[in-house]
């Protein structure tokens, strides 16, 4: 009798035993932390002019305002070609919308520049009681 208990233990394959307990744990943490964390996330929407075959009205566009930042490809900025940082524009916004309360800030934006900064800039004017402002691209 052993010798036929041994050969049958020789010949049968164990099979591998996988426990994917913790698999499972971390994708339904991953998953939970997704389902929180969407609808926290800052989204903002642009409506986009309707484009149809006919002939548009010109737009008017200021060719100069007294407001202007320019955002260069190393993600400096000038304030009126004055060279500043990020967290000095509010207090530079808030001083020109006093002066100018008319003006609508242009915003020369380079296309190398990272678009956080573009951002930033934008979050600065909203904050500063900007509700327009003109982004001037250049066609190259």
């Amino acid at each position: 009798m052993r010798r036929s208990s041994s050969r049958k233990s020789l010949t049968t394959p164990q099979e591998p035993i996988i426990n994917i307990t913790p698999l499972i744990d971390v994708v339904f943490v991953v998953l939970i932390a997704f389902i929180v964390i969407a609808p926290l996330l800052e989204m903002d929407r642009i409506a986009l002019a309707q484009g149809s075959q006919k002939a548009h009205a010109p737009i008017h566009f200021q060719d100069t305002s007294d407001i202007q930042i320019h955002v260069y490809e190393d993600n400096t900025i000038a304030f009126n070609s004055q060279k500043i940082s990020l967290q000095d524009l509010p207090r530079l916004l808030i001083d020109a919308r006093q002066k100018y309360p008319k003006a609508r800030p242009q915003l020369f934006h380079d296309k190398k520049a990272y678009f956080g900064t573009y951002q930033a800039v934008k979050n600065k004017l909203e904050a500063s009681g900007f509700e327009e402002m003109d982004i001037v691209l250049s066609p190259t």
